[in-house]
């Protein structure tokens, strides 16, 4: 973990010297983006209509809070409900030959980004990256697709959009609850009450959540291991039977959340190693790790090792689920706009 992360989310003692020193940082931050929203709200900077409705996936802070397993969510909650979605995402580490660019079953992370690969792998549903999300979601539109889904992008007011999902880290929460660069935020936590709904994403503190918002909890559930190599997929209990220790990797934005989950659910972590979010990998940050280990990496690592994976290296896919009440909430929610 990075420091300026251990200072955000944990109060690291370096806070008393970085905070002072990114303050005045966080208050042009705060200038620039306040007065852009103000350009858009006074119309000075257009946002140009699109002939579908849009479902915007995002988050007031940086880094891992579980979009990608609402935007898989929401695809077959779509497809549930007759439409057709479609997801456009920037595309964050990728470098496509052109944009808007159409993945397609030859696309690799390199190209598109790990996620919005991931997303295309899982869902099958056409998935358009670039940084003009207005020409994304246009490709998909005439493409056939009634929906579409943004992942990411809460800040981009260039993208109209019908409703609004925040997802929210129920343990880091907002951490110091400062401005970017003095802390993890995009923009306040004012903006959650403007959204149609907030997620939290693992088991929250209600004493320090906003009770005056209209907010579900979703828990990410996993059942299977799949190996990179052949695609088979097993049970985590026949994996665990199989192999009594395990090492394990993760280069998303909070790596710790996914040893916990490895550990609740009571593999043997012999090793792990924590990378930064997106990074980009090679066969040499894998050096430390013996090759008679099996070694267990998310979903999102694992689309940029295929192509030099090892035969004992496997992979643990993650679902979003919700409890009754929060799955009607989110129906209801996107029913209200189809």
């Amino acid at each position: 973990m990075r420091l300026i992360e251990k200072v955000w989310f944990y109060g690291h003692p370096s806070k008393w010297l970085l905070v002072p020193l990114l303050l005045p940082f966080s208050v042009i931050f705060w200038l620039l983006s306040a007065f852009r929203r103000l350009c858009f709200s006074i119309r000075l900077l257009k946002t140009p209509t699109l002939r579908k409705p849009v479902i915007v996936v995002g988050n007031i802070s940086v880094g891992g809070n579980g979009k990608t397993p609402v935007v898989l969510y929401l695809v077959d909650l779509l497809k549930q409900l007759g439409k057709t979605p479609g997801v456009i995402s920037r595309g964050y580490g990728g470098h496509a030959p052109y944009y808007p660019y159409l993945i397609n079953d030859l696309s690799t992370a390199e190209q598109a980004g790990d996620e919005p690969i991931l997303i295309y792998r899982r869902c099958k549903v056409p998935v358009v990256v670039g940084s003009d999300r207005n020409a994304s979601a246009n490709l998909l539109i005439k493409g056939g697709c009634d929906i579409i889904i943004s992942d990411d992008g809460l800040q981009h007011y260039r993208l109209s959009r019908d409703i609004e999902l925040v997802i929210v880290d129920g343990k880091r929460l907002f951490g110091n609850g400062l401005l970017l660069p003095a802390g993890p935020l995009r923009e306040g936590q004012w903006r959650l009450s403007s959204s149609n709904l907030v997620i939290y994403n693992g088991q929250r503190d209600d004493s320090v959540c906003h009770k005056n918002l209209t907010s579900l909890t979703m828990t990410l559930g996993a059942e299977e291991v799949c190996n990179l190599s052949t695609g088979q997929c097993v049970s985590i209990t026949e994996f665990i039977n199989s192999y009594p220790g395990v090492n394990a990797i993760a280069g998303i934005g909070a790596p710790q959340r996914f040893f916990g989950t490895l550990i609740d659910k009571q593999f043997n972590l012999l090793n792990t190693q924590s990378f930064v979010d997106h990074h980009r990998f090679s066969l040499a940050d894998f050096s430390q790790f013996d090759d008679t280990v099996p070694l267990l990496m998310t979903e999102k690592d694992a689309v940029k090792c295929q192509a030099f994976c090892l035969s004992n290296w496997w992979y643990l896919p993650v679902d979003a689920s919700f409890n009754t009440k929060g799955k009607q909430l989110l129906k209801n929610t996107i029913k209200a706009v189809l």
